[in-house]
């Protein structure tokens, strides 16, 4: 019995110090995590929209900025223009971001010389033969109507030169510039402007997606403003693409839900440019040696071939990857069957790379599922097709022959054995990155590239719409500091200016890089929490100071990508709303400075306060929106069914013996 009783008494303190080990967790537990019972939906946190409720901190406005209204009517005097000293043609290379940037400058540039503008011609579409004959270039992608009539109190527009002016420009006759990003108004008015006066006709060749610096003086903010017109209000894409953009909209919407855009920015201009090779594998980081090795060879870059992949991502200069933007949304309370819209045409690495980003979310949807093979296919109007008279590709090379070659061919820029230890897949030798396997030259482009390439323009311009009528932005990469105008800039800016007190994240990479570096470090600790220094991160970056960091870091790289003050005014009742102006470390009032909205733009707003009573958080359990098919299920009986390719899965690598 003694021995029995000694056994109850040892079990009783094991359960004892068991219970009492248990409570000391879970109060742990609690104490950690107690700042981050902020995001758990309350009756304060939620308000309806239509039958749907949505959580305010996830979706709702941003209210610090609320109070700010698009306004790029001109304040001064702005007579319209008459008299003109010539005309002024200008042909655009680039991608889409390129296009618009441009385009925006041109039309400042054209006011600035008081030249009659001819409609830019978009040197992508017009390189890709066979195209629609129904689009001229410009209305390829944009109205052109809408273009001239929006701008008619700003400068002359007119479609082509006059007839005896075109044969002349044929012949050369007549001046043109290569202009540089940052060219200055100086140099257009000493250099440009007599040779206009001279020879009435001047051409300008733009192919750094912008002609005009971003930053002017503070006399000629009425240009700025002009540039945002442009932005905003000219440059309307064509009646088949806002139709199709807001068909888009409409089917993301279908749930009831909202949905957060997405754009990864991961080119190979952009990665091949700030040397990210390292983070990818195989053919894809030679790819990008490639790109990076012809661009030193241009002098487009000035620095090694050879670069420490992650001390770039570090110092905030490679995109961030999608499996780290999975993990930064689901850390602010983004559910897994939030619907995420993938922006752009081009993701380099395939959808390999969006395989992390896609687990932790499965309603990643992209163009492809939302928009049907014969919906597309009228956008593009009919196409010729591509002659079959192409010439034959090179016979393919033996074992022994490549051996030879690559003996030959001296040091490589990629660490890689020779190909009898290293044998490439057939998965390598095809698709469009084929020729790495074989050669060390990238072919030129072919038609069907080129066609290609206008094809993106399109499928950009869609995303672009998309894009900005998100309910929430979130950047992959924005504002690197090329130079160059880049897609989520862009939207950021449109976004901006449209909406300023919607949801468009501004994260800074060299901060959240640093906070995923040490995630591990700080996952457990009460006032160190990992969760609630990157919420407390992206949050700031909504409001005020991620305001203020995109006009220190954005405005001067492009202007319409953070086109405020110039650009807005503020719809303030009383004297205390109005902050305090912030002055930058140009001098530059960066907040704050914004003029009183006019009358009339300040009746026709009306707050609408959402009412908190009866009001259900939208967290129980909604199905997984379904892939749009019902345009495709009607295609199926004419042989053109399924969905489109998306160009990111043509380089969709893997191993056969995985």
């Amino acid at each position: 019995m003694a021995v029995k009783s000694k056994f109850k008494l040892f079990a009783l303190v094991g359960i004892s110090f068991s219970v009492v080990s248990l409570l000391v967790h879970l109060i742990l537990a609690n104490y950690s995590a107690g700042e981050i019972i902020q995001h758990i939906a309350t009756a304060d946190g939620i308000y309806q929209i239509g039958q749907k409720f949505r959580h305010r901190k996830l979706w709702g406005s941003v209210q610090s900025l609320e109070a700010l209204q698009p306004c790029a009517n001109p304040r001064n005097v702005y007579p319209v223009p008459r008299d003109h000293n010539g005309f002024l043609y200008a042909k655009i290379y680039g991608g889409f971001d390129h296009v618009r940037s441009s385009i925006c400058d041109l039309v400042a540039v054209s006011r600035m010389l008081n030249a009659t503008l001819i409609i830019p011609e978009i040197q992508e579409s017009l390189q890709s033969k066979g195209i629609s004959s129904k689009f001229k270039s410009f209305s390829y992608v944009y109205n052109e109507e809408q273009f001239i009539a929006a701008l008619s109190n700003d400068v002359v527009i007119l479609k082509s030169l006059p007839d005896n002016l075109k044969r002349e420009r044929k012949i050369k006759k007549y001046p043109t510039f290569s202009i540089r990003y940052s060219a200055s108004p100086g140099f257009y008015i000493k250099e440009v402007l007599p040779k206009l006066k001279l020879s009435k006709v001047v051409g300008l060749l733009i192919a750094d997606g912008g002609c005009l610096e971003s930053i002017l003086p503070k006399d000629m903010d009425e240009y700025q403003r002009l540039r945002c017109r442009v932005a905003f209000h000219a440059l309307q894409f064509r009646p088949e693409i806002r139709a199709l953009g807001n068909l888009m909209v409409a089917r993301l919407r279908a749930s009831g839900r909202p949905y957060l855009a997405f754009h990864p920015g991961l080119t190979r201009d952009v990665l091949a440019f700030h040397g990210c090779s390292e983070l990818f594998q195989d053919v894809h980081t030679e790819l990008l040696q490639y790109r990076r090795k012809q661009m030193i060879k241009h002098g487009i870059i000035h620095g090694n071939l050879s670069m420490d992949s992650m001390a770039q991502k570090r110092k905030g200069l490679c995109p961030l990857m999608p499996e780290e933007v999975g993990l930064l949304l689901r850390a602010m309370g983004y559910p897994s069957d939030t619907v995420i819209y993938l922006a752009g045409a081009e993701t380099f690495g395939g959808q390999r790379t969006l395989t992390p980003l896609r687990a932790m979310y499965p309603n990643l949807v992209d163009l492809t599922l939302f928009c049907s093979k014969k919906e597309f296919s009228i956008l593009l109007g009919s196409e010729s097709p591509i002659p079959s008279h192409l010439p034959n590709p090179p016979p393919q090379r033996t074992k022994e022959q490549l051996i030879r070659q690559w003996n030959r061919a001296g040091p490589r820029p990629r660490p890689l054995p020779p190909p009898p230890a290293r044998p490439f897949y057939q998965h390598e030798k095809e698709g469009w990155f084929a020729w790495i396997a074989e050669n060390d030259t990238e072919p030129d482009p072919s038609l069907m590239d080129m066609r290609i390439q206008a094809h993106r323009m399109i499928w950009n311009a869609i995303d672009y719409y998309v894009s900005v009528e998100a309910d929430v932005f979130f950047p992959g990469f924005h504002n690197d500091g090329s130079g160059w105008p880049d897609f989520s800039s862009l939207v950021m800016g449109h976004r901006l200016y449209q909406m300023p007190a919607s949801r468009t994240f501004r994260p800074d990479r060299k901060t959240i890089v640093n906070l995923l570096d040490n995630i591990k470090n700080k996952q457990y600790h009460p006032k160190q929490n990992w969760k609630i220094l990157v919420r407390q991160h992206l949050n700031d970056s909504l409001g005020i100071n991620g305001f203020i960091s995109a006009a220190e870091k954005s405005k001067p790289n492009s202007f319409i990508s953070h086109p405020l003050p110039e650009c807005s005014c503020r719809a303030a009742s009383k004297p205390s709303e109005v902050p305090n102006p912030l002055i930058g470390s140009n001098g530059r009032i960066l907040y704050g400075d914004e003029e009183t909205c006019p009358e009339w733009l300040s009746r026709g707003l009306q707050l609408v306060v959402p009412d908190s009573t009866d009001m259900k958080d939208e967290s129980e359990e909604l199905p997984e929106v379904e892939p749009y098919l019902g345009q495709q299920e009607q295609d199926s009986g004419d042989g053109n069914s399924g969905e489109m390719t998306r160009p990111s899965e043509q380089d969709e690598e893997m191993d056969p013996e995985d």
